[in-house]
């Protein structure tokens, strides 16, 4: 019998069944990558659903498994050690689920290292970016009347899509073949509409774009990652 008895997040969120990966989530870009990727690698999971408010977030169970109080989150009953694993950082557990499924990371490890440096160029760059973009357009930081901060997400948000608008020229994905860097950078481009920042950034100059974010959202995989866990 599986025992998890050594991650207080349990208590919080009990396991129904602790012999399954057990994702702490919410449907944020960042949320969803893991839920899309469990989907479309076939591994078994039981969703767990972490609001964002401190009394989730904060609450002492969940800094239990991240100290860095952010979704997502998992614990892996079967770690590569024969040992439960808990893991957070959407990047790094993209990358872990993809070596311990052997899917989605390329067959050679020329294709490994590509796939991952665009994981990083999400995490690193286009995350962060389109993120400032949104609370300096759609929440608090919208209402600052030096508009200089937004600007200068506008300006960075162009760049990085004119970098995978060049990217995607003459492929569906972003590596040539679907994979983590696709789940780790679609789910952000989807945001936009989230932000109400298409237009700011000029999103339909990009057909490329346009293309490849449709053909993501239309795969069964991600429609159901999407949704989980429900936000209600």
């Amino acid at each position: 019998m599986t025992d998890l008895s050594d991650f207080p997040i349990t208590e919080r969120w009990p396991a129904q069944d602790a012999k399954v990966l057990q994702l702490y989530s919410f449907p944020t870009p960042n949320g969803v990558k893991v839920s899309i990727a469990l989907e479309e690698m076939g591994i078994p999971y039981e969703a767990h659903k972490v609001t964002l408010s401190d009394v989730d977030v904060k609450s002492a169970a969940f800094l239990s498994l991240n100290p860095n109080n952010k979704i997502p989150a998992i614990i892996d009953p079967d770690g590569p050690d024969g040992a439960p694993l808990g893991l957070f950082e959407s990047g790094a557990i993209l990358i872990y689920l993809a070596e311990k499924s052997g899917k989605l990371m390329g067959k050679t490890a020329s294709e490994k290292a590509i796939v991952i440096q665009w994981v990083m160029f999400q995490m690193g760059g286009l995350g962060p970016m389109l993120g400032q973009l949104g609370f300096f357009s759609k929440f608090a930081g919208s209402e600052w009347e030096d508009k200089r901060p937004q600007q200068r997400y506008i300006a960075e948000a162009k760049r990085l899509l004119a970098v995978l608008e060049g990217q995607l020229e003459g492929k569906d994905w972003i590596t040539g073949e679907y994979s983590i860097a696709d789940i780790a950078i679609a789910p952000w481009l989807r945001a936009l509409d989230f932000y109400g920042t298409q237009d700011l950034v000029g999103w339909h100059d990009n057909p490329n774009l346009v293309a490849y974010l449709e053909r993501f959202v239309a795969r069964p995989a991600v429609q159901k990652g999407l949704v989980t866990p429900p936000r209600d």
